[in-house]
């Protein structure tokens, strides 16, 4: 895949990934946009997050709640003006909720690699970055960090452009 409209956003908790991602996609915008969320709100404080994102977005965003399958949203839309998905990483988070077999995960995100090979708009990923930090100390924590380093390099393999937010500052570094 070539990435022509592919932009892969990464960084750490609260460095502003979301709200970079969403701006770069506001200014591609026109009037099929396509916000897909990944995440499963189990508890006050995570619906209190989306509702605070949701309210971030113009609301020209029409909102899909795929935790799972993200190849299929995203062929689902081929025709949108852009697409945004935020984010990879509970994304991946879901997938281990469902599949105990790694391959199992990693077919899904080889899917979510053609899907975008599929796309005639901008597609924008949020993931974050996970692996800076120390070693888990329990085996289902270092799958999922190992996990998501293994999605992010693919995305941004599947990239034509890759920011790194750091601090709220947009680092390009593809």
């Amino acid at each position: 895949m070539d990435g022509r409209e592919v932009h892969f956003v990464l960084g750490g908790c609260r460095s502003g990934k979301s709200s970079h991602a969403l701006a770069l996609a506001d200014a591609r915008t026109g009037e099929k946009n396509i916000f897909v969320a990944t995440c499963m709100p189990a508890d006050e404080e995570m619906q209190a997050r989306v509702v605070r994102h949701q309210q971030e977005r113009d609301p020209k965003w029409q909102t899909v709640e795929e935790p799972l399958e993200l190849a299929r949203v995203i062929r689902e839309h081929l025709g949108a003006d852009v697409i945004l998905v935020d984010c990879l990483t509970l994304w991946i988070s879901n997938l281990m909720a469902r599949y105990e077999d790694d391959d199992k995960v990693m077919e899904q995100v080889e899917d979510l690699g053609r899907a975008l090979g599929e796309t005639v708009c901008p597609v924008f990923l949020v993931s974050n970055e996970v692996g800076s930090g120390i070693v888990p100390e329990n085996a289902m924590a270092r799958r999922f960090r190992d996990l998501a380093g293994f999605v992010n390099q693919h995305a941004a393999r599947c990239a034509r452009r890759v920011t790194w937010m750091v601090a709220g500052i947009a680092v390009e570094i593809k």
